[in-house]
């Protein structure tokens, strides 16, 4: 079982002067505790579900940069980015820089975005909601075809690219894991068993279903379905205290739903690293390997 925590509040004690010294020490914390992966939002406003607009809310790969220059092994992603922010070219070479600057340790996470009000805020379009899935899946198709080197031009609907170059090559062969977010399941899971590496899907009691549903979209893309990483995000959301116990029932269930990689969200005030580093050492004695 792969444990993971995403951070997705810099509001820290101190103002912003603090932020950079409190992240630094989270991600660091997060490496030397063993956890497999270290996420942040990319969002450019604070989400609803974690605080009003005007909490901090850092540059997602900048944030990312900084972690891999404070950290050794654990690997890094956004969760994730909305297909909206950033021309394609241009996302893929930006993972790319971070494989390369983290010795390939980056993620292309990605989905169909959803928060209209920070896009609204800062002039970024935010087409509807047919459209941004096209884009979704040009900019995936641009991404394969970038980390393979396939530099021939690309001519979508959306997107025209006519020398789709991508120098430096990642390091992580044969390129960064791509992870879709999201749980439509005509559309969204469809491109996981199409074109992804991993999926990300909500700690909710749809879990198993929207699992199910990957698989027959798997069997129909000739995809196999065990290829798939199968990631959760969960959090302590009950008011009780985050536990090492509670952390390790988590895992437990999640992985009985058949998830591989248990993504823990850190709410404000928590310092979670410490305790999920002790919850990993446990499940590796009940979690079967390669779970």
């Amino acid at each position: 079982m792969r444990i993971g925590l995403q951070i997705p509040s810099f509001t820290f004690s101190g103002g912003s002067e603090r932020i950079g010294p409190e992240f630094g020490r989270m991600a660091r914390d997060a490496d030397q505790a063993g956890l497999r992966s270290l996420w942040v939002m990319d969002h450019f406003f604070q989400i609803s579900m974690v605080g009003p607009p005007e909490e901090p809310m850092l540059e997602g790969y900048s944030a990312l940069a900084y972690a891999a220059a404070l950290t050794e092994r654990i690997t890094l992603g956004t969760l994730v980015t909305g297909v909206t922010y950033r021309h394609p070219g241009i996302l893929v070479k930006t993972v790319t820089t971070l494989d390369v600057l983290s010795g390939g340790r980056a993620w292309l996470g990605i989905g169909a975005a959803w928060n209209d009000e920070e896009s609204r805020g800062l002039g970024v379009p935010f087409p509807p909601t047919a459209e941004r899935f096209e884009r979704l899946e040009e900019t995936l198709q641009i991404a394969h075809r970038m980390w393979q080197g396939d530099e021939s031009p690309y001519e979508g609907r959306h997107y025209r690219l006519e020398r789709p170059l991508d120098s430096p090559v990642s390091v992580r062969r044969p390129h960064p894991p791509v992870l879709i977010g999201g749980t439509g399941e005509k559309k969204t899971l469809r491109f996981v068993a199409k074109y992804a590496d991993a999926c990300n899907i909500f700690d909710s009691d749809e879990l198993p279903r929207k699992l199910e549903v990957l698989r027959e979209h798997c069997e129909r893309e000739g995809r196999d379905y065990d290829a798939i990483e199968k990631t959760s995000l969960t959090f302590f959301a009950d008011g009780g205290e985050p536990s090492v116990d509670r952390a390790v029932d988590t895992v437990g269930r999640l992985a009985e739903a058949g998830v591989d990689h248990v993504i823990f969200s850190q709410g404000t005030g928590q310092d979670l690293a410490g305790l999920l580093g002790e919850a990993l050492a446990q499940t590796e004695k009940i979690v079967p390997a390669g779970r």
